[in-house]
């Protein structure tokens, strides 16, 4: 009875965060397509999502963030901003974490979305990662966004929806597009969001959302041929953290996910 209790509780909770992200979107829709008219109109953009969205959706869900940022990441550069991604929280917790604009690099089915996916169509560099074509249309795209000063936030894993695996193996992408534009990674780690608002409903409860930038990864006079080692790099950095964090956070996700498993899939 407690767990069919506490099933529904979070499918409600659910719900609650489709809400909350989409009132802001419809009270601030005039405002942000005024401001997608200028020129320099995405600083505006970005600044009523980084203060007004994320922390309305945030708040509204029950999370507060903790932010620790290297001292050698400077918010004066762009970067390519790279974390772990295992959550729907996670945009919401990038613009809180990094405080001058950037774009993301997101998925192009997302502009199904009413409302919505005609701001993203405009605020965002879309993929479809079915299209080669797409993929390398993302390069171009993001010289112009570069160009006007902003960085840009890729999340690189691949199969990120697997929930058994701690840190899934990173896309290429991200990579070949720091390396092609001298630009410098600024790999993160998002501790919490795997245990407290995994992607599936079946755990997750408010509570402190950790986040940690480290040392810059810098791509100057690196070639194509460094893709692989930059991409490891990248990648140890994240695992490394998510294995030694104090609360192990992650780990604590890994053996929820493992009993509901074995709930549903008895041994005989």
């Amino acid at each position: 009875m407690f767990y069919w209790v506490s099933r529904l509780l979070l499918v409600v909770w659910r719900i609650w965060f489709y809400i909350l992200a989409a009132i802001p979107v419809l009270v601030l829709f005039p405002f942000i397509v005024i401001a997608l008219l200028f020129p320099n109109g995405y600083r505006a953009v970005f600044w009523m999502a980084r203060n007004l969205w994320a922390p309305w959706v945030l708040f509204g869900m029950g999370f507060w963030t903790q932010i620790t940022h290297h001292p050698k990441a400077s918010t004066q550069k762009p970067y390519l901003l790279i974390a772990n991604h295992t959550s729907y929280i996670d945009p919401f917790l990038m613009l809180r974490a990094w405080k001058t604009p950037f774009v993301f690099v997101g998925k192009k089915e997302l502009v199904a979305i009413p409302i919505f996916g005609f701001l993203y169509k405009r605020a965002a560099i879309m993929v479809d990662r079915s299209s080669s074509k797409s993929r390398y249309g993302v390069y171009g795209r993001a010289r112009k966004e570069l160009n006007n000063g902003y960085s840009v936030c890729i999340f690189p894993e691949k199969d990120y929806l697997d929930e058994s695996v701690l840190l899934n193996p990173f896309k290429q992408g991200a990579f070949k597009l720091a390396i092609e534009h001298q630009l410098p990674i600024l790999p993160m780690a998002f501790y919490d969001c795997k245990r407290k608002m995994p992607w599936y409903t079946y755990y997750g409860r408010p509570g402190s959302l950790r986040v940690e930038s480290f040392e810059p990864i810098y791509t100057l006079g690196l070639e194509e041929k460094d893709i692989p080692v930059v991409q490891e790099i990248a990648r140890q950095k994240i695992y490394n953290a998510l294995t030694s964090d104090p609360k192990k956070a992650t780990e604590k996700a890994l053996k929820l996910w493992e009993g509901v498993m074995q709930r549903q899939n008895p041994s005989p």
